[in-house]
């Protein structure tokens, strides 16, 4: 009989133990209004959330990539194969960029309590994360008049984006309208960015056509 009731409560304790350990620290990331774009390169989340929350500072294209393709003005049409984007920058063309010191890590002190701290021996949680990110990003965005929000977009580490199958089809659906491209770069060290953000002074644009 004390079987019986011990199996019900072990259950309960053991919900209750995961429950407990959901703090703040646990808490997902909010997600932003225009969503995340794609990764390609060494590209990251945690890389693109530091790009995101410089994004309101002040306009510099000082340090701009030029966009090589498309160039101003280029046609496309809807029964053509994706394009392969590119651009040059000065970041890349940079040998050396300045580093700034570290400071030693610190553990991050715990906020859990001992409930908390039990149950994550009970229910381990998963804490995987990808090593910070150091060198040159590009953030690539597609535009469409009277879209607040990219309809296509890229995170990358390279010089060039070979557009993939789901953002030219959502290119090719938005036919007829003013589709431009812009793209924000900087370089980070360690996910912090050292230079930059860097906009292009303005969007490049083009268009897409009906099949011909």
């Amino acid at each position: 009989m004390k079987l019986k009731t011990f199996l019900p409560w072990s259950t309960a304790a053991v919900a209750l133990l995961a429950l407990s350990g959901c703090d703040k620290d646990d808490a997902p990331p909010q997600a932003t209004a225009c969503g995340e774009p794609l990764y390609a390169g060494g590209a990251t989340d945690e890389a693109w959330r530091t790009m995101e929350d410089a994004k309101n500072q002040p306009q510099d294209s000082s340090r701009a990539v030029t966009l090589t393709s498309p160039e101003p003005g280029q046609s496309y049409f809807t029964d053509q194969a994706a394009p392969l984007w590119r651009w040059t920058s000065p970041l890349r063309a940079s040998l050396e960029h300045p580093v700034p010191p570290m400071r030693e890590a610190r553990p991050r002190e715990s906020k859990r309590s001992v409930l908390a701290w039990l149950g994550n021996q009970v229910l381990p949680t998963a804490e995987a994360h990808l090593p910070p990110y150091t060198g040159d990003l590009y953030w690539v965005k597609v535009y469409a008049a009277g879209r607040e929000c990219p309809i296509a977009q890229v995170l990358t580490s390279e010089l060039q984006w070979q557009l993939d199958g789901g953002s030219w089809q959502t290119v090719k659906d938005a036919a007829g309208k003013e589709l431009s491209v812009q793209v924000v770069s900087a370089y980070l060290v360690q996910n912090r960015i050292t230079e930059g953000p860097y906009t292009m002074g303005s969007t490049v644009p083009f268009t897409m056509g009906m099949a011909r």
